[in-house]
């Protein structure tokens, strides 16, 4: 009677634990929806919900990867990173928060690259959220500004794709000169009549907000992101009124003139293509 003993015999899956490996990562919940998404799925599709629209947040890399022509394109100051001018010391010092971002593979807020969009030369920068929240420090004002000359010298058309949490506290004010800076060279840029595309996405807020996010020859945002320069729950707390439905949301700011345009994602490279035609053509 020991036949309740005998082990069941290994299957060609390796056992339930490992079917389970396999199959864990597969399958996402949408944030919005709360469907659930084949992964598969959802990157052929840009990683927008096919059941909603909602747009899931995507790194830079990826955004540059849209962009360009089959993913091909030239990385500018790679090199370049961030340093600590104040000595910044708070929960955590600044320094050893750089480095940890280093060791991820992230050197800075933002990469700039160049490369072909529809077959026409341009330059892009795309923020990064991962790193500090993609907080604007003096290395993303540098590689901005090198970018705008760049399209300044070559005359191709300059687009910037912004995901940030604002200006980067731990650089204090030198953060904050990157505003005037950047404004400066886009400035610039405007005078050599070289189109600026601003592209919004989820979220765009505080001082990239209130500097070249906003100065855009023309202003794209992607559905739903928020755009802002203090957040909602700052604004209702200091006039201690509640805001309106979707407030600051990308359709909201459409409505009230702030925006030219909300593009899905799977649109914008034709879109940004359509207008630079226009612009250059």
């Amino acid at each position: 009677m020991a036949w309740f003993t005998r082990k069941k015999p290994p299957t060609e899956a390796g056992g339930e634990g490992e079917r389970h490996v396999r199959t864990e990562g597969l399958w996402l919940k949408c944030e919005s929806c709360s469907q659930i998404v084949w992964r598969k799925t959802l990157e052929e599709n840009l990683q927008v919900c096919p059941q909603c629209g909602f747009h899931f947040r995507i790194d830079a890399a990826a955004r540059l990867q849209q962009l360009f022509d089959g993913g091909q394109f030239e990385i500018h100051e790679p090199g370049m990173a961030s340093t600590d001018p104040l000595n910044f010391v708070d929960a955590k010092p600044y320094k050893e928060r750089l480095a940890a971002m280093v060791k991820q593979g992230l050197r800075d807020a933002v990469i700039s690259a160049s490369g072909p969009l529809d077959g026409r030369p341009v330059n892009i920068c795309a923020l990064e959220l991962k790193f500090i929240g993609g907080s604007m420090g003096t290395v993303m004002g540098e590689k901005i500004t090198r970018a705008v000359e760049r399209s300044i010298e070559r005359r191709h058309p300059l687009i910037i794709v912004s995901a940030s949490g604002g200006a980067r506290m731990q650089e204090g004010a030198v953060s904050l000169m990157q505003l005037v800076k950047i404004s400066q060279a886009l400035m610039r840029l405007d005078e050599a009549q070289v189109p600026y595309i601003s592209v919004l996405t989820d979220p765009t807020t505080g001082g990239v907000t209130a500097s070249f996010a906003m100065l855009g020859d023309l202003n794209i945002a992607e559905p739903g992101a928020l755009i802002g320069f203090a957040g909602p729950r700052v604004i209702e707390q200091t006039i201690r009124q509640k805001l309106p439905e979707g407030f600051q949301r990308s359709e909201f700011l459409l409505k009230h003139g702030f925006l030219d345009a909300v593009v899905k994602r799977p649109d914008l490279k034709s879109y940004i293509s359509a207008s630079l035609k226009f612009f250059c053509d």
